[in-house]
């Protein structure tokens, strides 16, 4: 695996006999989204917002990570071999490793459990997943392949974040109704915290002081001071809350609504909720840092909306070619 500096543009300026050099331009972020009953995988121009590769092989995935220099997607199945399961096998799915310079899938990890959302340290060493009916969380050593570590966790785990550091990371237990820390050192659960009810995506605020967290059927958003969680806030949002993310300026709460068919932006500075229709039911969200959009999918369509960040106005649309979106990854 590469630096995760690799791959990275350098500009210089140089005066040469007089003349000024123009810099080179840098490019686009490139997002790729899993496609679910698509079986696949499309990488995206952020600029164009485009479609511009297809990976097929990957089966029903949901959850995808990409490490940070670009040159490996693993995505988690929710699949699992059934003759395994029925036989008490514990490795009973899949991660697939796709190479997106190669245009295939390299590798297949065999894991615990059907996966359904992932992690990535900053390092691109680890990924994490979640495994909701095995209530653990599985760590993966992308340099050997191979599963290293299960991480026991409360009832239902659905979502995780690791923190810039890559010395935390927290898991929400939608059946338990609780946040989990994690040691990524250890891999220990350090502690355990209430968030609301059926806490499931989840978004760490830009200094990394609060963790954002949707209680989809209560249709609430919890503020979780992760120095005081006790002193957790619920906010009223919709009902059917499914996707979350956050603005690159760290201002504004991207949260979609499936049956209210909209994308509701939260702004907790000033406590303002601002509604953008969407549908029919949006549901996977990603902001696409660098380019000041939101990739919003459709759960009943091969849909992707794009929203500015700024004037919270859909700007352009675009098909995916089978499926429906899932957790994106964004490589600046």
């Amino acid at each position: 695996m590469k630096s995760i500096f690799s791959g990275r543009i350098l500009l210089s300026l140089a005066c040469m006999a007089g003349s000024l050099y123009t810099l080179p331009a840098l490019s686009a972020p490139t997002v790729y989204i899993p496609l679910g009953s698509g079986n696949g995988v499309v990488a995206v121009d952020a600029a164009t917002d485009t479609v511009t590769e297809h990976f097929t092989g990957v089966k029903n995935p949901h959850g995808l990570v990409a490490t940070p220099d670009g040159e490996f997607l693993l995505a988690g199945s929710i699949a699992e071999d059934k003759e395994k399961t029925a036989a008490g096998e514990d490795l009973n799915s899949e991660l697939y490793l796709v190479h997106p310079a190669h245009g295939h899938v390299m590798q297949t990890i065999p894991v615990s459990g059907w996966s359904h959302h992932q992690a990535i340290t900053p390092d691109g060493r680890y990924v994490l997943s979640t495994h909701p009916v095995r209530n653990h969380v599985s760590v993966v050593d992308v340099q050997t392949g191979a599963q290293v570590k299960l991480i026991e966790t409360d009832n239902g785990p659905y979502f995780v974040r690791v923190t810039k550091d890559g010395f935390k990371a927290y898991v929400s237990n939608s059946g338990a109704g609780t946040v989990q820390e994690i040691d990524t050192v250890t891999w220990r659960v350090t502690r355990s915290f209430p968030a609301g009810s059926s806490p499931e995506h989840m978004v760490l605020s830009g200094d990394e002081s609060k963790l954002y967290v949707n209680n989809a059927r209560k249709g609430a958003l919890s503020i979780i001071p992760l120095a005081e969680p006790e002193q957790r806030k619920e906010i009223p949002i919709s009902d059917s809350l499914h996707g979350l993310d956050i603005s690159d300026d760290g201002r504004h709460l991207f949260i979609s609504s499936t049956t209210a068919g909209k994308l509701f932006v939260y702004t907790p500075e000033k406590d303002e909720k601002v509604a953008v229709p969407l549908a029919p039911k949006p549901y996977h969200l990603n902001t696409v840092k660098g380019a000041g959009k939101v990739y919003v999918s459709s759960r009943s369509e091969p849909t992707i909306w794009v929203v500015d960040q700024q004037s919270f106005e859909v700007v352009n649309s675009f098909t995916l070619p089978a499926g429906e979106g899932h957790q994106m990854a964004v490589i600046p």
